[in-house]
């Protein structure tokens, strides 16, 4: 889950990654395709935006991934995030691995889904100062105006817009 929020990928994206998709000397990840559900079972697929796209891995999971990467083994197609019997990753194994009702339930947030954590991941890159240009590649959002739709901006970040105007106001 973390992993999913750090990069503000969609849980099939995280699904669909291979160890030849991380490169742990830029820390970057190329998303290349998503697991889906089909007729027949779980396939791979291109991404929702049909084109490979380039993500960051912040420093402080890093450390997850390394561990990942060494339990997938040498083979560059294994998948390095799996589910708790080693299938391919969905919503709902995410939702039974990780308890994710019960979890959502006692912090008092019933209402949240698994996409929230891409939500989560594409606002906390905003609020450290990202541009939303750079969070559109970072999404593979085709318009900015579907970026926008992620980003929530808390309290704390309303606080700080009007101390920055009224900062700029009484220097300008």
């Amino acid at each position: 889950m973390i992993f999913a929020a750090c990069t503000a990928a969609r849980i099939g994206e995280v699904s669909g990654v291979r160890v030849r998709d991380i490169d742990t000397g830029t820390w970057t990840w190329t998303v290349r395709r998503q697991t889906t559900p089909s007729p027949g079972g779980l396939v791979d697929k291109g991404t929702k935006g049909k084109r490979a796209r380039k993500v960051p891995i912040i420093a402080e999971v890093r450390e997850l991934v390394l561990r990942r990467l060494n339990a997938a083994g040498d083979d560059p197609d294994a998948r390095p995030f799996t589910g708790p019997r080693g299938g391919r990753i969905t919503t709902a194994v995410l939702r039974d691995a990780t308890h994710w009702d019960e979890v959502v339930a006692k912090l008092g947030y019933e209402h949240l889904r698994r996409h929230d954590l891409r939500h989560t991941g594409l606002t906390w890159m905003a609020d450290a100062g990202v541009p939303i240009h750079v969070l559109r590649e970072i999404a593979g959002h085709g318009s900015l105006t579907t970026t926008q739709g992620y980003l929530h901006p808390d309290h704390d970040s309303l606080v700080a817009a009007s101390t920055a105007l009224s900062a700029h106001l009484t220097t300008g």
